[in-house]
């Protein structure tokens, strides 16, 4: 009985054995997880279309992903692709984190891999169920003069400036992108350039400052403003010293200066970084996430705590902080909540407003003008989704009718809301239409749509191009003409409807209907516009006779989407003109300062006026802000 027993005893011991061994031979994905060897395909939807992508396996691990097709945003959305294709391959996981300002691209990739594998028949969701990252637990410390947070144009600026001065700087950046929005803009304005001067083009300064300042209604910081007008030309040159040429243009009489080709400027920004700030010393830290200011007893701040990428955690102390953050336009319930405004971000997803938090929680003032956005361009929501069916000239019809004065524009509740000109000016277009809530309808006929198939843009006899900017025609510039026939215009309106961007009927009453609008309200206001254009007198909102263009009175009748792109936010901290933070005594905490978007409440009240003030600014309060924290730090 005895040995009986004892083998009874070692049968268990065993059986227990090899269940523990198992249960921690479970926790290996890669032992868990085999494949179909072979090479499978997915799509998913990215922010600006469909990413495709081909992902080669072995019987037990992912070998290679090639990504075959995309559109999304270059530096930015493709980067992040590149940068998690890596992270699955490398960790054999789909426990890979987003990359901040490039969700929807990342989500695309991820997803789509995620596809591949179920093909292949892996365990995706083993793969998803991820560990603990490389970095976590661990602390690093460092030391430098000056931390600049954010590696957008006022963060590289001001990390160049500083460097320049003799400081050692380190810049952070939680994305994998240097320039942020700077990548994605037009022009800026430098104010009397040397280029400009040399062009014969010369602001009346003293005008300027008055004029801008009356028009912010005084909710303003003049002497701010006045430095801007004063440096901002200086600026010019300073970056063209650095290789960061801009072209001067005289558009329509204003001074806006042509940043370089799309796809050199991260190169040149970063030529600028190694130039200055890694020359001497100092380090560009990229995917990089500042949490926390580092503030002392008596309330300076002292440094900043970061995050990489692993999971590191980086405690800095500095002599200086310069906060380039980068505003909150990304954050929606942040935008509602102190705006009111529901329309589209189309800044970088990354600029949540973490950095006006961490400088709140270390004592800055909320400005009195908190609040105010960049509303600076009018959007179809139509667009990306026709692109996927018609060319990119096709796809942009509904678009370029939204910047045209000659339709009819009316608010969700069917009336009309402006003279229609607005649409000529992009601050103007936005801000009446931001002020009627989400989106506005552009109400098109279809006996307007057979004008524009059959004589383009001159059969409506629209006055000039839709002005947007360029950015957004540059791929099909040879089409863009007043008279280039719209072919198939019927065919991609009716796309658009099909897609839920628009909406269609063959009455009035139909159409108000399918679109949600009062029935009643929306044909009283169509009849009242129709008048207008048989009279020429528009006696609601004076628009001109010249823009009032007959709808007809046969269907059907289309209702286009349109949207108000919120370029980002504006302001959040207060500075006095050395980009100093100020706490609510209004004087500077010291070791803090600001630029950028974070600072730009001291130049607007509740919303910006500007024509390439935003990249102007951004450069000049950079460059003058990093060369008083990079002064600053070395008394």
């Amino acid at each position: 009985m005895r040995m009986k027993n004892k083998l009874s005893k070692m049968l268990i011991v065993s059986l227990c054995m090899l269940l523990i061994a198992s249960m921690f031979g479970g926790c290996s994905k890669q032992s868990t997880n085999s494949f179909k060897a072979g090479t499978y395909t997915a799509e998913a939807q990215g922010k600006n279309g469909p990413v495709n992508v081909e992902v080669t396996f072995s019987a037990t691990e992912i070998k290679d992903i090639k990504i075959v097709s995309q559109s999304e945003t270059a530096g930015l959305g493709d980067k992040a692709m590149e940068n998690i294709k890596n992270q699955i391959i490398d960790g054999q996981t789909l426990d890979v984190d987003t990359v901040a300002g490039a969700t929807y691209s990342s989500d695309a990739i991820l997803a789509a891999v995620e596809d591949c594998v179920t093909q292949a028949g892996g365990d995706a969701a083993a793969m998803k169920n991820g560990g603990k990252k490389p970095g976590e637990g661990k602390t690093e410390k460092l030391s430098t003069d000056v931390v600049v947070i954010g590696a957008g144009a006022s963060g590289v600026t001001a990390a160049v400036a500083a460097g320049d001065e003799g400081a050692k700087v380190i810049l952070l950046e939680k994305t994998s992108t240097i320039g942020g929005a700077s990548n994605l803009s037009w022009a800026g304005k430098f104010v009397d350039s040397s280029a400009a001067i040399e062009a014969g083009l010369k602001v009346d300064q003293e005008k300027m400052i008055s004029d801008w300042v009356e028009n912010c209604h005084w909710r303003v910081d003049s002497a701010a403003i006045r430095q801007y007008v004063a440096k901002s030309g200086e600026t010019y040159d300073w970056l063209a010293e650095k290789g960061y040429t801009t072209q001067f243009i005289n558009f329509f009489g204003e001074q806006l200066h042509m940043l370089p080709a799309y796809e050199t400027r991260e190169e040149l920004l970063k030529k600028m970084l190694a130039e200055s700030v890694e020359k001497k010393g100092g380090q560009v830290l990229t995917e990089t996430t500042a949490k926390k200011l580092i503030t002392d007893k008596a309330g300076h701040v002292t440094g900043v705590v970061a995050e990489k990428a692993d999971g590191t955690t980086l405690e800095i102390t500095a002599k200086n902080v310069i906060m380039a953050t980068g505003g909150y336009a990304a954050n929606k319930e942040m935008v509602k909540e102190n705006f009111g405004f529901e329309g589209v971000n189309g800044g970088l997803g990354q600029n949540i407003g973490e950095g006006l938090e961490m400088a709140w929680e270390a004592g800055a003032k909320v400005p009195d003008n908190f609040g105010g956005q960049m509303l600076h361009q009018t959007l179809a929501s139509a667009t990306e989704k026709l692109k996927t069916q018609y060319e990119p000239f096709e796809a942009s019809y509904p678009l370029m009718l939204t910047y045209l004065p000659n339709f009819m524009n009316v608010g969700t509740s069917g009336a009309r809301f402006r003279d229609e000109a607005a649409t000529l000016s992009p601050v103007a277009a936005a801000n009446t239409s931001a002020f009627q809530g989400a989106y506005h309808y552009v109400i098109v006929s279809q006996a307007q749509l057979d004008l524009l198939m059959e004589k383009g843009m001159n059969g409506v006899k629209a006055p000039s191009l839709p002005g947007m900017p360029p950015e957004f025609y540059l791929a099909w510039a040879d089409k863009f003409t007043l008279d280039n026939p719209w072919k198939d215009a019927d065919k991609v309106f009716d796309a658009m409807v099909k897609n839920g961007d628009g909406f269609k009927g063959n009455t009035l009453e139909e159409l108000a209907k399918n679109a949600g609008m009062d029935e009643a309200t929306f044909v009283e206001t169509f009849k009242k516009y129709e008048e207008a254009t048989k009279t020429g007198v528009d006696t609601e909102f004076g628009k001109t006779a010249s823009f009032l263009i007959p709808n007809g009175d046969q269907g059907p009748y289309y209702a286009i989407k349109a949207e108000i792109n919120n370029l980002g936010s504006v302001g959040g901290l207060l500075v006095n003109t050395k980009f100093q933070v100020l706490n609510d005594k209004r004087l500077p905490i010291v070791g803090l300062y600001a630029v950028g978007l974070e600072s730009e409440g001291v130049l607007f009240n509740d919303t910006y006026v500007g024509n390439g003030v935003g990249i102007g600014y951004a450069f000049t309060s950079g460059r003058l802000g990093g060369e008083y924290a990079g002064t600053n730090a070395l008394k």
